[in-house]
């Protein structure tokens, strides 16, 4: 993934590397200090070569064996401005809608399960093109830069391909409120509950609603992708955030559990859309 966090990731490594080969005792290679450690070799590959995210203590541990003990509250600074990172909404855009989806398609492709918590908007793997077109010009319109959306509503249509592969499955959790905000014409939205509704019967998507009625054990805010248990999408207004570190995956995974909670499915769930679907009298 082409991100500003990969490419800080990849930066921590190199400084890790340089640290390594500037030992007062002498420089060591990748498999004496992993030796030192009681690392396998191929952890300090992956941690130089910026291919894995180095732990407080694994920082705090090769500043040590590395004769470089000082270095540890930069190499915790450098992690802490990161590890939740962040590819800029405004950077990404200034290059166009198409490899900022070209990313996160890549990432999707290689998927076979992901859970998806929305709470204004209609999931991007289950919007209409109609709907999606009028949610990338609201996005564009506000942060600028990005002028090729219809480009990018057809990537979002094709990445829906991926929910007819065999052996996927998307798990999807939305508020009430992604099937009342007029982010575009009633019309608009109309067709999109209907889709919505149709898809209600698909053995590749778990659709649980949460209505405004229901008791919520936390707030339903900030919207997420959790894909494989192995990285989190996060958006937020600035930026969209790729976590991939083992705690940051459980805290967003019980997050999405909580809210699951809340949630009705079935027939419930297509009442609570149905609701929806009757207020909006589309002209």
């Amino acid at each position: 993934m082409s991100t500003d966090y990969q490419q800080a990731r990849a930066a921590l490594g190199t400084r890790l590397r340089e640290l390594r080969l500037t030992c007062p005792d002498g420089r060591l290679t990748g498999q004496q200090l992993a030796q030192r450690l009681g690392w396998p070799g191929s952890k300090v590959s992956k941690l130089e070569n910026g291919k894995q995210t180095a732990t407080p203590e694994d920082l705090r541990a090769w500043a040590t064996a590395t004769g470089h003990p000082g270095a540890y509250p930069e190499l915790a600074a450098r992690l802490a401005g990161f590890e939740s990172h962040i590819r800029s909404w405004r950077r990404a855009l200034a290059n166009g809608f198409k490899p900022m989806y070209e990313g996160l398609s890549a990432e999707i492709d290689r998927t076979s399960e992901m859970w998806i918590w929305e709470e204004s908007v209609i999931a991007g793997l289950m919007q209409t093109p109609e709907y999606a077109r009028h949610v990338l010009q609201r996005y564009s319109k506000l942060l600028g830069g990005a002028d090729d959306i219809e480009a990018a509503v057809r990537s979002r249509a094709q990445r829906q391909e991926w929910l007819y592969r065999p052996g996927h499955k998307l798990h999807v959790l939305l508020w009430e409120a992604a099937l009342r905000s007029l982010i575009c014409p009633p019309s608009v939205l109309a067709a999109q509950l209907d889709r919505l509704t149709g898809m209600l019967g698909m053995d590749t998507v778990e659709l649980g609603i949460i209505p405004f009625t229901a008791p919520v054990k936390i707030a339903p805010a900030n919207g997420f992708w959790i894909l494989d248990d192995r990285l989190v999408v996060a958006e937020d207004w600035h930026a969209e955030l790729w976590l991939d570190d083992a705690d940051n995956i459980a805290l967003y995974s019980k997050v999405w559990r909580t809210l699951r909670e809340s949630a009705v499915y079935g027939a419930d769930a297509h009442n609570v859309i149905n609701a929806a679907r009757r207020d909006l009298n589309p002209r």
